[in-house]
């Protein structure tokens, strides 16, 4: 599964998609009104839904919008280091700093013996080679 800032900016992107194709939606399927005095215009491009079906889309439309914000909110809400105060992801840094600093140096020794062990053995290859 993904990380969390990963499904956030997943969800984001989402949320993105799903404002556009409300957008385009609208646009496309609703009746054109009069403005003012003027005669009610009709273009070619819309093809307007009936009104009770439009209404419907709409809600469903507002509905998985507010979904997916609170997915968002909840993904927000337990993202490491929300809960917790600036002092104290300092200090928690500082402690992951100083064993990343005791890693290193127990990875260096494991190097360092490694090494050693790799000339034993080419010590000992060399040794059964002059016997034969």
């Amino acid at each position: 599964m993904a990380d969390r800032l990963t499904q956030l900016q997943d969800c984001l992107d989402q949320l993105a998609t799903q404002f556009y194709a409300s957008v385009r939606y609208v646009d496309q399927r609703h009746d054109l009104a009069p403005v003012g005095n003027e005669p009610k215009v009709i273009a070619e491009e819309v093809t307007p839904d009936d009104p009770p079906a439009f209404a419907a889309a709409q809600r469903e439309l507002a509905r998985d919008l507010v979904l997916k914000e609170q997915q968002i909110e909840y993904l927000i809400s337990v993202l490491p280091g929300i809960s917790t105060s600036e002092k104290e992801q300092e200090a928690r840094l500082k402690v992951l700093e100083k064993e990343l600093g005791e890693a290193e140096i127990e990875r260096k020794r494991a190097v360092e013996e490694k090494e050693k062990v790799l000339e034993r053995l080419d010590e000992v290859i060399m040794a059964v080679k002059r016997v034969q």
